[in-house]
């Protein structure tokens, strides 16, 4: 039985899970073969037990599961300079037969840790066809969990708030808000690991894969990441094209990343996915949230006027609504988001680890902070933000008065090393992309420009369903067997695929 996912690949959720101009672009020129082959140079693995607390989005553990630790440049413009850390696990293929390389995941964030994703993915349904042919290998890429970490010394309260502000219903809000985030953008620059800062990119994590390949031995490098990791290993194929082999991304974002239009965006993915909840909560109406999915929107907003107003049981306006989106990212919970809805209306107690507990949350969100600020430049005025708080609560009003706010990205130190990577159309026809219709954390939309970006490079399937994550964790067999098909024979779809919806378990 496959387990449901709400957080794996998450960490774009709001409150609930601490979220989350440049005019050149970055390509695979001259110069960016200079870091090429800095990142090729080859280092020794020896692979011993994992740590006894493996951090993974989900609780999985595997005997099997190896670890070890390679040293990386911290600027590969400077391969012989000061090195970090980098954690890496390694689930291998018990049929060497079978086996025919390596494949890297990625489980989303940035800021989530990798290490023990291998052993999460094996519990979940990764088709033993698949284990067979590669060792499955993960990471915390840099600035994140065993690898060496960044931090921006937040304190209790500040993780408390999470990762993006307050719902804003006014320009005042926005302004009032800026000091909150001036004031993160600061410890994160002035932290003990502030040097590394303007280190902490996509760009840098993709240059850590490919020293990750050549140190295990490997000429080539499979690939299977989701969410923010559909980025991750977009920016890969284009930096090391030749070195990419099967490259599978998994609810993805727009060529931009994890920029601001992405941040943005999941107001949309709430407003897409939100339907799938009020069609479920009307056809259950011993919740009393309404007998109709109309009736289940309005109380939506009943509920997040009367939380602001007057919060229940510790969650306020924003919370709830951060809650709600963070829930949707798997059909599995839209019974506790009903149950949580239900318990605020009526003051009663709360589900379990409602809200979840952010007390081990420092290192996760300081790891965002660093990639998505230091990725791309964010607008840089509290006008911008209040700017595109006005259009987005109108037009996306569940969520975009927080997803479009000001937040620490705003005020981020202005020192960036290299521009964005831009992805394009250069390179072989190894892509292949997987999405749900109706994800919430990174919406069909952004896909379709991913796959525009690509062009000949890569292949679309979308399956009609719901939810962050497709494969194994979805229940759509269609999409499934055509990522298993690529990824264990190389076969894609001819051309793009939509795969119809399935009837439920």
């Amino acid at each position: 039985m496959r387990r449901s996912l709400p957080l794996a690949l998450a960490a774009t959720a709001v409150a609930a899970t601490a979220i989350t101009g440049v005019s050149a672009v970055a390509t695979p020129d001259r110069a960016a073969a200079t870091l090429d082959k800095a990142a090729a140079r080859p280092d020794t693995v020896e692979w011993g037990p994992c740590p006894e607390k493996t951090a993974s989005p989900l609780k999985a553990d595997s005997p099997r599961l190896q670890c070890s630790t390679l040293e990386v440049p911290l600027d590969y413009r400077d391969p012989d300079g000061r090195q970090i850390e980098i954690a890496i696990s390694r689930l291998a293929s018990k049929n060497p037969s079978k086996r025919r390389g390596v494949l890297l995941t990625n489980p989303g964030g940035p800021g989530i840790t990798g290490l023990g994703y291998p052993a999460v993915l094996a519990a979940s349904g990764l088709p033993q066809k698949v284990l067979d042919s590669y060792d499955v290998i993960g990471l915390d890429p840099r600035g994140t969990g065993r690898s060496t970490p960044v931090t921006c010394d937040l304190t209790p309260e500040q993780r408390n708030r999470g990762n993006i502000p307050p719902y804003a219903h006014t320009a005042a809000d926005v302004a009032r808000e800026a000091g909150n985030a001036r004031t993160v953008a600061k410890q994160c620059a002035t932290s003990r690991t502030a040097w590394m800062l303007p280190h902490t990119t996509t760009a840098n994590t993709a240059r850590d894969m490919d020293r990750i390949r050549a140190a295990l031995g490997e000429p080539k490098l499979s690939y299977l990441g989701g969410s923010y990791g559909s980025y991750l290993g977009a920016v890969y194929t284009t930096l090391f094209p030749g070195r990419s082999d099967r490259i599978v991304l998994d609810s993805n974002l727009s060529p931009g990343g994890y920029d601001v239009t992405a941040m943005r965006s999941l107001a949309r993915g709430l407003e897409d996915r939100f339907p799938d909840f009020a069609a479920f909560a009307a056809a259950h109406p011993e919740y009393g949230l309404g007998t109709t999915p109309q009736q289940v929107t309005a109380k939506f907003f009943e509920l997040a006027r009367r939380l602001e107003a007057k919060p229940v049981r510790g969650i306020d306006g924003t919370l709830f609504r951060g809650i709600t989106f963070d829930r949707l990212y798997s059909d599995a919970s839209m019974p506790l988001v009903a149950e949580m809805w239900q318990a605020l209306d009526r003051d009663r107690p709360l589900p379990p680890n409602t809200p979840p507990s952010m007390e081990s949350m420092e290192n996760f969100m300081a790891a965002r902070f660093s990639v998505i600020c230091g990725d791309s430049h964010w607008p840089g005025t509290v006008r911008e933000y209040q700017r595109n708080v006005a259009v987005d609560r109108l037009r996306y009003p569940m969520l975009g008065g927080s997803t479009a706010g000001i937040g620490p990205c705003a005020f981020w130190p202005d020192k960036r090393v290299e521009p964005p990577v831009r992805i394009g159309d250069r390179g072989p026809s190894n892509v292949l992309m997987v999405q749900n219709e109706r994800d919430p954390g990174t919406p069909l939309a952004g896909a379709r420009e991913l796959r525009r970006a690509f062009g000949k490079r890569a292949t679309m399937v979308t399956a009609d369903q719901g939810g962050h994550g497709v494969y194994p964790f979805g229940r759509n067999t269609c999409a499934n067997d055509a990522v298993t098909a690529f990824l264990t024979a190389g076969q894609r779809p001819s051309r793009d695929l939509a795969c119809a919806a399935e009837p439920s378990e």
